[in-house]
């Protein structure tokens, strides 16, 4: 009974050891894949054509960056050139003129009276004229008679120089009245629009009192202030190339002049760039760009694909399937216009030739992180 109590115990202590251990192994697996499943994979990122650019070689354009507000080249403030009401302005912004062209008037009847007064007193001036003139003729016959005395004949010569500059001055006075009249009508002194139209028919025009502004849009001109440093290696014809508001293609500008003396409070010297005419440019619009000295070859990629959040600008590169971080010196920049996308590109120090640069829109890629092409694309 002892013996069969000592091997029943046994198997129950076996059974115990072998459900332990079991209830272990179940336990124990489930951690390993855990382990297993929580690993990180290696991050792969896949691009397209659009994502990567090759670094050229290309002419870039060495210049100074200029800057300012376009204006007309031929422009002029048609003021009140007499005082009175405005009786007429038959134009408004945006209209076309001519030069010549009548656009307003000034209320003439003051100076239609002035102008009546001073011819009736040049007529009358005229009669004293011919009065002298008649006592002239008669003493000097008198005088060659013997009848009258020399002194008589040159107080008559005097009597009628008198009465001639009595008439020039009604005869000028005449003229000065004759040319208020006229300048109570007003004429566009050159072709172009109306940029601004500054009273209305009714006001009462002070002397010089502004009433319209016409331009002339045939030619625009940027006044840009450069150093007086690099205003030294500017030259009347240096061609520029400037981005302005609302245009989507560079418009080339070409230096016209250059101011000979230096401005006063800054030390800057003015140039003036003349841009041409064309559709959608006005006057006021900004313009920037670049005008160019000289050119040079030199290694580039596009300016956005430059990444500045670093304390050193760098460039994203394609090293075998791996991204790699280089550091870069930036330098020159220019537009170049490929597949009728223009982009901004600055020349590079720190490449070679034909090294693949993560673009812009790839955005920004850990050093280290594997890459792939999508198929047709290396």
């Amino acid at each position: 009974m002892k013996k069969s109590t000592f091997w029943i115990l046994t198997a129950v202590a076996a059974a115990a050891l072998v459900a332990g251990g079991a209830r272990w192994l179940s336990q124990r697996q489930p951690a390993s894949n855990a382990a297993k499943t929580s690993a990180p994979a290696a991050p792969v990122i896949e691009l397209s054509a659009s994502d990567v650019v090759q670094v050229q070689n290309m002419d870039m354009v060495l210049g100074l960056p200029v800057s300012g507000t376009l204006k007309a080249s031929q422009s002029a403030m048609v003021k009140a050139r007499v005082v009175g009401e405005l009786l007429e302005l038959t134009v408004r912004e945006g209209d076309v003129v001519k030069a010549g062209q009548v656009i307003a008037r000034i209320d003439p009847t003051e100076y239609q009276a002035r102008e009546r007064q001073a011819k009736q007193q040049a007529d009358a001036a005229w009669a004293q004229v011919d009065i002298a003139q008649k006592q002239y003729d008669n003493n000097k016959a008198l005088v060659d008679q013997g009848f009258i005395s020399q002194t008589a004949l040159q107080n008559a010569m005097a009597s009628l120089n008198g009465a001639k500059a009595t008439h020039m001055a009604a005869v000028a006075a005449l003229d000065v009245a004759r040319k208020a009249l006229d300048d109570a009508t007003l004429r566009s002194p050159i072709s172009g629009q109306i940029a601004q139209r500054l009273a209305q028919p009714g006001e009462r025009m002070a002397l010089d009192a502004r009433i319209v502004e016409v331009v002339n849009l045939t030619q625009l001109e940027l006044e840009a202030a450069l150093p007086a440093a690099d205003a030294g290696l500017v030259r009347q014809g240096m061609k520029a190339q400037l981005k302005i508001e609302g245009q989507d293609e560079a418009v080339t500008a070409q230096v016209l002049r250059i101011n000979p003396a230096a401005q006063a409070a800054s030390r800057s010297v003015l140039v003036y760039l003349g841009v041409p005419g064309q559709e959608g440019l006005r006057q006021g619009l900004f313009a920037e760009g670049l005008l160019g000295t000289r050119s040079a070859r030199a290694l580039a990629v596009p300016l956005s694909s430059v990444r500045t959040d670093k304390p050193l600008p760098y460039v994203q590169v394609v090293d075998g399937d791996r991204v790699r971080h280089v550091s870069v010196q930036t330098g020159t920049r220019t537009e170049k216009t490929q597949q009728n996308i223009t982009l901004t590109w600055v020349e590079v120090k720190g490449l070679s030739e034909g090294t693949q640069v993560l673009m812009a829109s790839a955005g920004a890629v850990r050093e280290g992180t594997q890459v792939k092409f999508t198929a047709g694309v290396r």
